[in-house]
């Protein structure tokens, strides 16, 4: 029985480099269900917010919540033109891949940003299992096909006898992809997406390969104005003083792992950092991509807010535990307040028609925390 795995700390970073990226209404999943079942969390409005005078003046951690999908899926559903024969992006070069039947796909990553996408496209009844992170409404209906984050049972994946998969190699790897297309299924893989512009590249590849072309570009423009209809909502929050602007780090955390990574130029959460308006200290810094955390980088860089996700946090057992496994970050400002803001790990590391919701929720957690 081949059950595909990755490294421990090859796991964590490629979690991390997931990342993707109007309406509220309801929080999603919690970062750790695996059920793909939504809660109700009503959220005001953010124009009925009245933003903190002095963000740098608050104190005390906050949980950001990420609302109902500004982005649902196109109204109406595409109709698919096949065969196709698209290009798969394998680690040792593109190969042709041809698609004749795309009645059951499944479409697995790390973070569930593939299936969010088939879903968007309008092709979610034509999905027949989930990874563990697909939150999508309905999603909980699937079989769950990854286990452990990261871990496929490859006899449990045929078994649903899928006429086409979708992955970006973040869980199962290339083992995966070498078992199903020797028993003759076709495997598309497609490129990492790491922000909007990545993402819609991501949605082109899929549309392609579920013949529905098309229907990628309404989809990308559909997230484009999403993602700037937001952007202006979040400007009244932000200060037109630059100097009460927070200073932010994101930092991957998986403390039983021991692995503290600082995000910076490149990694997609420089994308949203610039968004909501703050200033990106590693970014400020020249630090590229993701990169383990230094103490001396952390302590020079001196956030006022450090940004994390919510499972990574419950790793080091809360804000005590992460600042006792990492005392650099006491000597911040961001440590001494105690200002460390956690998002579900699901939603930060979505597809980019999500981005519009994470925006939103960074926005609240940040210029009004006590609206939450």
């Amino acid at each position: 029985m081949l059950k595909a795995r990755t490294s421990r700390t090859r796991t964590a970073v490629a979690l991390a480099l997931g990342l993707a990226i109007a309406l509220t209404g309801c929080q999603t999943a919690g970062p750790g269900d695996t059920t793909g079942s939504v809660e109700t969390v009503e959220l005001p409005p953010l124009d009925s917010l009245t933003p903190l005078e002095n963000p740098l003046d608050y104190e005390g951690p906050t949980t950001a919540i990420v609302g109902a999908p500004s982005v649902t899926p196109l109204a109406e559903k595409p109709q698919a033109k096949l065969p196709v024969t698209v290009q798969s992006h394998d680690r040792s070069g593109d190969v042709p891949v041809e698609v004749t039947d795309t009645s059951r796909v499944l479409a697995i990553s790390l973070t569930g940003t593939l299936a969010d996408i088939v879903y968007n496209l309008g092709l979610g009844d034509q999905l027949i299992g989930r990874d563990a992170t697909t939150v999508f409404p309905g999603s909980e209906k699937l079989p769950l096909v990854v286990t452990g984050g990261h871990d496929i049972e490859a006899e449990s994946v045929l078994g649903l006898e899928p006429s086409v998969i979708f992955t970006d190699l973040s869980v199962g790897g290339i083992d995966f992809v070498n078992v199903m297309r020797n028993a003759g299924v076709p495997v598309i893989v497609v490129k990492r997406s790491v922000d909007p512009a990545s993402s819609a590249e991501a949605t082109e590849q899929l549309a392609a390969g579920l013949g529905v072309p098309d229907a990628a570009t309404e989809l990308n423009q559909k997230v484009a104005d999403a993602i700037t209809a937001k952007e202006k909502e979040v400007a009244r929050l932000i200060p037109t003083d630059e100097a009460k602007r927070p200073r932010v780090a994101f930092l991957y955390v998986r403390g039983g792992a021991g692995i503290y990574y600082l995000f910076g130029e490149g990694s997609g959460v420089d994308t949203l950092l610039k968004s909501i308006g703050v200033i990106d200290v590693a970014e400020e810094a020249g630090w590229k991509g993701e990169r383990p955390m230094t103490d001396e980088a952390l302590v020079k860089m001196d956030p006022d807010i450090i940004l994390v996700m919510s499972k990574g946090l419950t790793s080091t057992e809360g804000i005590d535990g992460l600042i006792e496994a990492q005392p650099s970050i006491a000597l911040t400002t961001a440590g001494k307040k105690r200002r460390i803001i956690d998002i579900n790990d699901s939603m930060l590391f979505a597809s980019a028609g999500r981005t519009p919701d994470v925006i939103d929720a960074l926005a609240r957690a940040i210029y009004a925390p006590d609206s939450l």
